[in-house]
């Protein structure tokens, strides 16, 4: 299965985390009828955090803050439809860390959402949480699951069996018959959606994320939504803007979704921002004093990556068993890598590995996109992925568009570009009808919103960030560019970007539009 069209990843994953646990090995709530009319008035049981669920990702509670404080969990209820507000309700998972600070200094809760769509909120926030340990010193650190994902009326598919043989499939097919088969899992899958989660396949669009977020604010008490989008948390915190203009707070959009692109126009831009990755790891080996395992110039560690998945498409190697490391897992493997210039030290394992015969390491990279730990079970990242891309989406292509479409995507990238395109077919067949062509994020009315464009981001490309701001309309997005690698800059530890953020969201002090940070 390629990197569906609309994924938007975070920087890194609870199943990341676990994947590179696994590496270094090798390398030595439900919902019902509603009681009450008015859910804003709803209180949040808070309570020690649970262990997460399979469909979050798997794993153990999570562990206390560093100074000692424990994350808190609580079940909000919000309706199943936002049409009929009056009707069922589902049960949306919260996470909080209450801040940190003094009482009078609190400004309220700042709300993450991390991307994918599709991750889980619950379990990506503590995670990484001590990344924030400067806001929160005077905020409430917020995240959830949103509807369809981990613990909130998750979306249900494949089994973990049958995910590992979908996964296993090729997504870059050769001739009639490798098309027909691709065609037909994928059929396959979005008939498995529809029998296990008919009732929740029609309300996962991200305007509806959206008003769950406006009740959530309410719920929590504050008068404004302050939020920190991130990939695809972009594109959900811009309809939220335009849904509730008046009610945004600070905000700040961080490795941003170009929101007026089509599903096609969004996969090509992704093999283009892959492919400027892909480019800028070679040229950061062989520039390295120790000589580059995999290559001894940068068109020779891309011509050599290009041999091996030729090489893997006749035929796989061994990977994690018993499977085998394919043609389209060890490209899920790369592409994993390649968001963050952290992964690129396993990058190069990989491939040095993979040219040896062991295909381990780009196996677990792939596993890490794919959602799958390492006893062998599947959050539902891709269920929620395909749910609430194709519910948002309206445009349907079929194999014989793709192929019209391929040179251009090959032309983009010679190694992401089949990837990619074949990827737009997720949503073919798909038993609910997309909204929209792209979405609408024009929000007149609204206060400054920081929008930071990272210039070397390989899934959200830099050029989304202005696209953005343009569409926000005049007056609300802030733009600051960041010259860097990997998804996101906030999480790049940069100091330029993460003061102009902290200045922002905690001083109410935007910066200058077109600030640059290198």
């Amino acid at each position: 299965m390629p990197i569906p069209s609309r994924l938007r990843a975070a920087t890194l994953t609870a199943a990341t985390a676990t994947a590179l646990t696994l590496y270094a090995l090798l390398a030595g709530c439900g919902g019902g009828s509603r009681e009450d009319g008015d859910l804003t008035g709803q209180k949040l049981g808070w309570k020690d955090c649970p262990a997460p669920s399979e469909a979050e990702g798997g794993g153990a509670a999570p562990s206390p803050l560093p100074d000692g404080d424990e994350w808190q969990c609580a079940t909000m209820k919000a309706p199943r439809d936002w049409n009929d507000p009056k009707g069922d309700t589902i049960d949306l998972a919260l996470i909080r860390a209450e801040a940190s600070g003094e009482a009078d200094r609190r400004i309220g809760s700042l709300v993450f959402n991390f991307g994918g769509p599709g991750g889980s909120g619950v379990t990506t926030l503590p995670a990484f949480g001590q990344d924030y340990a400067k806001l929160r010193t005077r905020y409430d650190l917020v995240s959830f699951d949103p509807r369809g994902v981990g613990r909130s009326a998750p979306v249900e598919c494949l089994d973990d069996k049958q995910l590992d043989t979908y996964f296993q499939q090729d997504a870059t097919p050769d001739d009639a018959a490798e098309r027909t088969e691709l065609a037909d899992n994928t059929e396959e899958f979005n008939a498995a959606c529809e029998k296990h989660s008919k009732n929740i396949l029609p309300h996962v669009r991200t305007t509806d994320a959206a008003r769950d977020m406006d009740l959530m604010r309410q719920v929590l008490g504050d008068d404004k939504l302050h939020y920190f989008g991130i990939s695809y948390g972009t594109e959900l915190g811009g309809v939220y803007a335009h849904l509730f203009p008046r009610k945004v707070g600070r905000a700040v959009f961080d490795a941003v979704v170009d929101p007026t692109q089509t599903p096609e126009q969004g996969s090509l831009a992704q093999a283009k921002g892959f492919q400027l990755a892909l480019d800028n790891f070679a040229e950061d080996c062989v520039s390295k004093v120790d000589a580059c395992p995999v290559g001894d110039s940068a068109q020779d560690v891309k011509d050599r990556i290009a041999r091996l998945l030729d090489d893997l498409d006749r035929k796989p190697i061994p990977g994690v068993f018993p499977r085998e490391l394919t043609q389209t897992a060890a490209t899920g493997g790369i592409a994993q890598a390649l968001y963050s210039k952290d992964f690129w030290e396993y990058l190069t394992d990989g491939l040095d590995q993979a040219y040896d015969g062991d295909g381990r390491v780009l196996m677990v990279l792939s596993d890490a996109l794919n959602g799958r730990n390492q006893n062998g079970e599947y959050s539902n990242i891709t269920a929620a992925n395909t749910a609430i891309s194709c519910a948002d989406a309206k445009p349907r292509y079929d194999p014989a568009y793709v192929e019209r479409k391929l040179p251009e995507f090959r032309d983009a990238s010679a190694l992401f570009g089949d990837y990619l395109a074949w990827s737009m077919l997720s949503c073919t067949d798909w038993p609910i009808a997309g909204a929209a062509d792209h979405p609408d994020v024009s929000a007149p009315g609204a206060p400054p919103i920081l929008v930071i464009g990272n210039t070397g981001d390989p899934a959200t490309p830099y050029e989304g960030a202005g696209k953005m701001v343009d569409a926000l309309g005049k007056g609300v997005g802030v733009e600051l560019t960041y010259k860097g690698q990997g998804h996101g800059a906030y999480d790049s530890k940069n100091a330029c970007v993460q003061n102009a953020v902290h200045d922002y969201l905690l001083d109410g002090k935007a910066p200058a539009a077109k600030t640059v940070c290198s």
